[in-house]
């Protein structure tokens, strides 16, 4: 297989960044503009191997919380991938959250020849990111984390 350019890289990358930073429920049904059909998705909580699996998550994630948004603060461009620092705000529905949450994590990127997106993976730290702010399970967080900290 051979790797895409870093400039066809970057070029993808690029279309990408408005289209996750401007994401709307909406666009969920654009993802095949920029995702391969087979494209494989992985984050703390999900793994599938398709579009209509990625579509699915993030409608998923248009259900769960207000007023999401990515913002993309770092971009480093390989031969065929990319690796995206963003940090994600937003506001939980179910819990009566009404102030801004915040995520950080990193995503990996690759692409096939014609520029889609063959393989997302997201990283980043439920434990601390996420758990540890709920409001029933964050106490018990907090405390395995001061438990196990050095």
């Amino acid at each position: 297989m051979t790797r895409l350019s870093t400039e066809k890289t970057r070029a993808a990358v690029d279309a990408l960044i408005p289209f996750y930073e401007q994401l709307r429920p909406d666009d969920v049904e654009r993802f095949d503009l920029y995702y391969r059909h087979d494209a494989c998705f992985r984050d703390p909580f999900n793994h599938v191997n398709s579009i209509d699996g990625i579509k699915r998550i993030f409608k998923h994630m248009f259900t769960q919380v207000h007023d999401p948004v990515f913002r993309i603060k770092k971009v480093i461009i390989g031969e065929g991938d990319a690796i995206l620092f963003w940090t994600f705000h937003f506001r939980f529905k179910t819990m009566g959250c009404k102030t801004v949450q915040s995520l950080e994590g990193v995503s990996h990127l690759e692409f096939d020849d014609a520029g889609q997106v063959t393989l997302h993976r997201d990283y980043w730290d439920a434990a601390e990111e996420l758990y540890a702010r709920l409001p029933v399970i964050g106490p018990i967080m907090r405390g395995l984390q001061r438990i196990i900290r050095a």
